[in-house]
């Protein structure tokens, strides 16, 4: 007959299990200390990286498009929030009785029934040119009327202008006096909707006959969501205004396109001085950004960007 087994049943008691989760704690406690600080490090990094990345990326873009602007046509608000100027697709040469050509094919100061004219370029110069589009002559900018675009909509009497609405587009090609028989110059027939020019009490032709094709105006502003979010936006696609829109008042229709927010201040980011010849301005971008974090700090990116302004 077997006697029955001596042998302790195995486990746990309470008291060691309470020991093992106690001692787990400690450690978890203790790895937790040392391992925050470069957790919340690379968080803090990464968060910094991308808002320097955001922007670098924004300050590019507005570079890009400031270098576009018309001649003379870059203005600033008071405080610094915003930026506007009309936007340049195209320009060229247009003839004048100069060139020994016939007068239909000059861009007419003095006729103001003639509408179209003949430019010095091959058609693929105006490809991204369209009818809607306008022409603008000699722009001296904003207090040197008439040679201000900007006038385009100022609907007061006798106001002068030095800006007009292409309705037709189409490519020609003519013999320059001095040319080889057989020979023939590329160039593009414009036709406008009006012949402002010819309507000036001085005639403000360009010494170099030059001319320049604007889409429109393009604007950059600051603006305060409401909740202490400042975001930065692009704005194009509306009439050209006579004066600029200061925000928090923004020009009316078009589309707009964020393109940086959480700004640390809407004041001073943008700055604009021109030179005692004006031929050339230099607009200044600051941009300073935060990041998603508290501890994140701020970053702070400057840009120059110089603008021709030889009308």
């Amino acid at each position: 007959m077997m006697r029955p087994s001596l042998r302790r049943p195995a486990g746990f008691t309470l008291v060691e299990a309470v020991l093992v989760i106690v001692i787990i704690g400690v450690l978890a406690g203790i790895v937790a200390v040392f391992i925050r600080a470069p957790i919340l490090g690379y968080r803090d990094s990464v968060d910094r990286a991308e808002v320097t990345d955001q922007a670098d990326l924004a300050l590019r873009r507005m570079a890009r498009d400031i270098r576009l602007a018309l001649p003379n046509s870059v203005r600033v608000s008071s405080d610094g929030s915003a930026l506007e100027f009309l936007q340049t697709r195209s320009g060229a040469r247009y003839l004048s009785p100069d060139d020994g050509v016939a007068d239909t094919l000059t861009l007419n100061f003095d006729n103001a029934a003639q509408l179209s004219f003949t430019a010095i370029a091959p058609l693929s110069t105006f490809g991204q040119v369209q009818t809607g589009d306008y022409v603008v002559v000699y722009n001296l900018g904003p207090g040197f009327e008439p040679a201000d675009a900007y006038n385009l909509n100022d609907a007061t009497a006798g106001r002068e202008k030095n800006i007009a609405r292409i309705s037709a587009l189409a490519a020609a090609s003519i013999t320059l006096p001095g040319q080889g028989a057989g020979s023939t110059t590329p160039a593009v027939q414009i036709t406008l909707s009006d012949n402002p020019f010819a309507r000036q009490t001085t005639a403000m032709n360009s010494p170099l006959q030059r001319f320049q094709v604007v889409s429109g105006p393009v604007s950059f502003y600051c603006l305060d969501r409401g909740n202490g979010t400042l975001d930065l936006w692009r704005h194009w696609g509306y009439a050209i205004p006579v004066n600029q829109a200061v925000p928090p008042a923004v020009p009316a229709g078009g589309t707009r396109a964020l393109v940086a927010s959480r700004l640390t201040t809407c004041a001073g980011i943008f700055s604009y001085s021109t030179a005692a010849s004006q031929r050339t301005g230099l607009a200044g971008i600051a941009l300073s950004l935060r990041g998603r974090y508290d501890n994140t700090p701020s970053i702070r990116l400057l840009h120059q960007v110089h603008v021709d302004n030889t009308p």
